[in-house]
């Protein structure tokens, strides 16, 4: 299995080579950690991530950012202002850029409106049947059909990904698909913009969400993106797998070896899922839920249906899904479409 892999992987990065196609300025793929490719039969916990570097400055072009003082929507925040002059201090950022790029950013209502909702007063929505709806938004011939295309498009990336990290490729295939329909709704909200609103116009997670502003801003500076440009939820997860800054940090990798993380693009979101999975615990080829009866033990969970609960009996596995997304819902969700796509795809 190393050999052949390992022969694969010499071969896509001759490819990458000679197609010299990156425009943009890029941090050299020798400086990154690389995927550690290991037999999955003794596939061992991998060690703790080294930190990528923080002192990558922005690129020239970036300092179009320039302003000597705040101006635009956010120039009368307090908290905006300590938030600059942190990042100044403790990682070294232009306060001219980033006051030039703050002046810039733009207040989002719909996202304030979607972070803090207002209460809902229409009629009591029914107990019963909450996981059939769940379910029934997510395991449909169109996601199944779509993750096989996906996974028949992509086969090399994800059959790679799953030698490297340990981790089956039909769960792999099954987030992206949960999370942005494999690619097709990953989102058009500007993140800059959607962390800024977050961090400085709402309160219930403003902590949070003043984090992952620091982290995207690092980020930006580390891959050499433009800040104002991508895009994602409203919420500012990015890419096909929708990683918050913070996670993209620590869990995103070039899969496809051209110097820059972009999981907007399938092969680094391929690798950069398995590699959250793998680091989350992920045990390959082993169960991670199966259908019993109602009894009394912590790892059965019930599903509510029209029909009554369901009851599953989940594994290890099952909380590496939810360590994504903290709902059982979710989690079988994920593991079903998994099965399913992976039962069309083989048949």
């Amino acid at each position: 299995m190393v050999e052949v892999v390992n022969k694969h992987l010499l071969k896509s990065a001759l490819v990458i080579a000679l197609a010299g196609c990156a425009s943009e300025p890029v941090q050299q793929a020798s400086n990154r950690p690389q995927p550690v490719i290991t037999p999955i039969a003794k596939m061992p916990v991998l060690p703790p991530l080294e930190p990528y570097p923080q002192t990558k400055m922005p690129e020239p072009d970036f300092y179009s950012y320039s302003a000597g003082a705040l101006t635009g929507t956010y120039a009368d925040y307090p908290a905006l202002h300590t938030f600059i002059k942190h990042m100044v201090q403790t990682h070294g950022f232009s306060e001219t850029y980033l006051n030039g790029l703050f002046s810039e950013a733009n207040r989002l209502e719909s996202v304030i409106r979607l972070e803090s909702p207002a209460p809902y007063k229409g009629p009591s929505k029914p107990r019963s049947g909450s996981w059939t709806r769940y379910r029934n938004k997510f395991l449909t011939d169109a996601h199944i059909n779509n993750g096989v295309e996906f996974w028949r498009d992509h086969a090399f990336a994800i059959q790679r990904a799953s030698s490297t990290y340990g981790v089956d490729p039909e769960y792999i295939v099954a987030i992206i698909g949960v999370e942005t329909y494999f690619g097709k709704n990953i989102g058009k909200t500007r993140i800059f913009d959607a962390l800024t609103t977050l961090a400085f116009d709402t309160h219930r997670r403003s902590k949070f969400f003043t984090s992952e502003l620091e982290n995207y801003l690092l980020m930006t500076r580390e891959e050499g993106y433009e800040p104002r440009k991508p895009v994602g939820s409203w919420a500012g997860a990015m890419g096909l797998g929708q990683f918050m800054p913070s996670s993209f940090r620590k869990l995103a990798v070039d899969f496809d070896n051209n110097g820059r993380r972009d999981i907007w693009q399938p092969d680094d979101a391929v690798g950069s899922v398995a590699h959250y999975f793998s680091r989350s615990g992920w045990h390959f080829n082993s169960p991670v839920a199966y259908q019993t009866h109602a009894v009394n033990d912590s790892a059965v969970i019930a599903l509510s249906t029209y029909e009554g609960n369901e009851y599953w009996r989940v594994h290890p596995n099952f909380k590496v899904i939810k360590r994504y997304n903290n709902s059982d819902k979710y989690a079988m969700a994920v593991h079903q479409l998994a099965q399913a796509i992976k039962r069309r795809y083989q048949g």
